[in-house]
C-alpha cells in the first residue's frame, strides 16, 4: 500500500531538496508532479486538486521562500496537510451503553464478518471488554457459520442465529441476550449485496432503528480504491455512518480510498485490516500514515508491536543476557518467533526512519518465511542442553539435528558457524574499545526518547543481516543460518569476509607510514 504514491513523491522532492533557492516555477512544477502522483494513486481528482492547492499557498508563503531549507519546509507542509486529509488525529469508539452496539455494514466481499471477529479481539484485548458476536447476515451461504467459527476460535459468545430468522429480531433477541450475558458490547454482522440496492439500506435502516446502535462502521476493501468512495457515500447518506473500517491494507492497493474517503464523506478512518489473523487490525493514526507515505518510517508503530510480544521484565533478562554475550540457541528461537509476530523483515524496515527505501536494494538478502523456518526446524531438532551450549553439538549431533530437521548437516554447520560468529560480533560490540579493531559499528540514532523503548526486536543494537546498509558495516551474515543473507557458503561467513576486508582497508596505510 502507498509504494508507487511514495516512490513518485520521493522523487519530487528529491528534486525541492537539491534546489538551493525555490521560487514560484519551481513551486508550481514540483506540485504538478505530485498532484499527477495523486491521481496515479487513484484519489479523487477533486481532493487531488484542493490538496495541491493548499500546499501550493502555503509553500508560496514566507515560511518557505525565506527558509534557510526550503525543501525540507516543503516536506513538512506536505506532510502536514497529508495529516489533515488523513483524518487529522485517530478517532476511537464511542462505547457507551449497557451494552453498547456496534453495527457493521458493507457490500458483500468487503471483510464485514473477518473484520467483526478482530474488533471483537481487539476490544476484549485492549479495553478488557466482554464482546458479543451476532451473525445477522442469513442470505450469504455460510456467513452464519463462518462467524461462528471464528467466534468458536476467540472463545468469544456468539448469538445462536439461523438463516430463517429476520436480521431486525435478530438484532433485538441480541441485546437481550448480551445483557443477560455479562456482554457490555455487541458486534452486529449484517448482509450486504453486491451493489447498493433499496433492500439492503430498507433492511439496515430497520436494524438501525430496533438496537440504536453507537456506532456504524462501514467496512471497505482498499483494493476497489475510488468505487469505496462512492459506496461509502451512499452508506453514509442512508445511514449516517459514524467511521470507516478499511480492509486488505496489506496488500498493494495504491491507497486512493485511504486518502479521499475522510475528504469525500466527512468521516474518519478508524481501523485498518493488515492481514488475515484475527490480531490483524490496527488504529488508524493518520500521522503515523503521512510518515510512512513521505519515506519518513513508523517508530511508534514499531515499538507498539514489539511491546506485544514482550514483557519489561523479559527484556530485562534479554538485555542482560546481550550484554553478557549469553545469548543462546534457545534465546534466539524465541526472538524469531516474536519476529515473525511483528512481521516481515521486509515490512520492520519500512517503519525504520530512512530504511524504507532499502526495500528494493536487498536484493538476494529478502528473508523468506520459509528460511526462517528452516532455522527453526534445526532448532527444534536439538536437544534442550544443546540449544543452551552449542559446543556440546559434535559431528554425531549434527548428522542427528540434520536428520530430525530434513535437512544437510551442511546447513547445521553453517547455522553453528554463524552463530558462534554472531555471539562473538556481541562480545566484540559490548567490549570494544573505541578505535579497537571489531568494535561497534556506527548505528543509526533513534528519535529523542526512543532509545531503550523497543522491547522484542532481536539483536536490539545489533540487528541482524544489515551488511552494506548505510552505517552498518560488518554486519552481514550476523543471522546464523541465513542464506543469501551476506555469508559465502558454510567456508565462509558475512562477518569473516568483513573482518578480512577491513584488514586489506589497513595495511596500505600502515605501508605508507613506513616509507616516510
Amino acid at each position: 500500500m502507498f509504494e508507487s504514491l511514495q516512490d513518485r513523491l520521493g522523487g519530487v522532492f528529491k528534486k525541492f531538496k537539491g534546489q538551493g533557492r525555490l521560487d514560484e516555477s519551481n513551486i508550481q512544477e514540483g506540485l504538478r508532479e505530485v498532484r499527477l502522483a495523486l491521481l496515479e494513486a487513484d484519489v479523487n481528482f477533486k481532493v487531488a486538486k484542493e490538496f495541491t492547492a493548499r500546499v501550493g499557498e502555503r509553500c508560496l508563503g514566507q515560511e518557505v521562500l525565506r527558509s534557510l531549507t526550503p525543501g525540507q519546509q516543503v516536506v513538512k507542509i506536505v506532510h502536514d496537510e497529508l495529516v489533515q486529509l488523513l483524518g487529522g488525529e485517530a478517532k476511537g469508539l464511542e462505547l457507551r451503553g449497557a451494552p453498547a452496539v456496534i453495527m457493521m455494514v458493507g457490500l458483500q466481499g468487503s471483510g464485514k464478518t473477518t473484520s467483526s471477529a478482530k474488533l471483537a479481539l481487539y476490544l476484549r484485548r485492549v479495553h478488557k471488554m466482554k464482546p458479543y458476536l451476532v451473525p445477522a447476515d442469513v442470505y450469504r451461504p455460510a456467513a452464519i457459520d463462518q462467524l461462528t467459527t471464528l467466534a468458536r476460535q476467540l472463545d468469544v459468545p456468539v448469538h445462536p442465529s439461523a438463516s430463517g430468522d429476520d436480521p431486525v429480531d435478530i438484532a433485538r433477541a441480541a441485546v437481550v441476550a448480551a445483557r443477560e450475558q455479562g456482554c457490555n458490547v455487541v458486534l452486529l454482522d449484517t448482509a450486504g449485496r453486491l451493489h447498493v440496492d433499496e433492500a439492503l439500506m430498507g433492511e439496515l435502516a430497520a436494524i438501525k432503528a430496533a438496537v440504536r446502535p453507537q456506532e456504524i462502521l462501514f467496512v471497505a476493501d482498499a483494493m476497489t480504491g475510488q468505487d469505496a468512495v462512492t459506496v461509502a457515500e451512499s452508506f453514509d447518506a442512508k445511514l449516517d455512518i459514524s467511521g470507516v473500517v478499511l480492509t486488505k491494507m496489506d496488500g498493494d492497493a495504491r491507497g486512493g480510498a485511504a486518502l479521499s474517503i475522510k475528504h469525500v464523506t466527512g468521516k474518519s478512518i478508524k481501523f485498518v485490516g493488515m492481514g488475515e489473523k484475527a490480531s490483524d487490525l490496527e488504529i488508524f493514526h493518520p500521522d503515523r500514515v503521512a510518515s510512512r507515505i513521505l519515506g519518513m518510517g513508523d517508530v511508534l508503530t514499531l515499538i507498539e508491536k514489539a511491546q506485544e510480544t514482550m514483557d519489561e521484565e523479559e527484556a530485562e533478562r534479554l538485555g542482560q543476557k546481550f550484554q553478557r554475550a549469553e545469548f543462546d540457541f534457545e534465546d534466539f528461537r524465541t526472538q524469531m518467533r516474536r519476529l515473525k509476530k511483528i512481521g516481515s523483515f521486509e515490512s520492520i524496515l519500512k517503519l525504520i526512519p530512512g530504511m524504507g527505501a532499502l526495500k528494493d536494494k536487498l536484493g538476494e538478502m529478502k528473508v523468506p518465511d520459509k528460511e526462517l523456518g528452516r532455522v527453526e526446524a534445526m532448532i527444534n531438532s536439538m536437544t534442550q542442553a544443546e540449544r543452551r551450549n552449542p559446543a556440546l553439538i559434535d559431528k554425531s549431533r549434527k548428522e542427528r539435528i540434520a536428520r530430525g530437521s530434513g535437512l544437510a548437516v551442511d546447513d547445521v554447520n553453517q547455522l553453528i558457524k554463524n552463530f558462534e560468529g554472531m555471539r562473538l560480533m556481541m562480545r566484540q560490540m559490548m567490549g570494544g574499545k573505541k578505535g579497537k579493531k571489531g568494535g561497534m559499528p556506527k548505528m543509526p540514532k533513534l528519535p529523542p526518547g526512543m532509545a531503550g523503548r523497543m522491547p522484542g526486536l532481536p539483536g536490539a543494537g545489533a540487528m541482524p543481516g544489515l551488511g552494506g546498509m548505510p552505517g552498518m558495516e560488518g554486519l552481514d551474515g550476523a543471522m546464523p543460518g541465513m542464506p543469501g543473507m551476506g555469508g559465502e557458503g558454510p567456508a565462509k561467513s558475512g562477518f569473516t569476509k568483513a573482518r578480512k576486508e577491513r584488514k586489506k582497508r589497513v595495511k596500505p596505510a600502515k605501508q605508507k607510514k613506513k616509507k616516510r
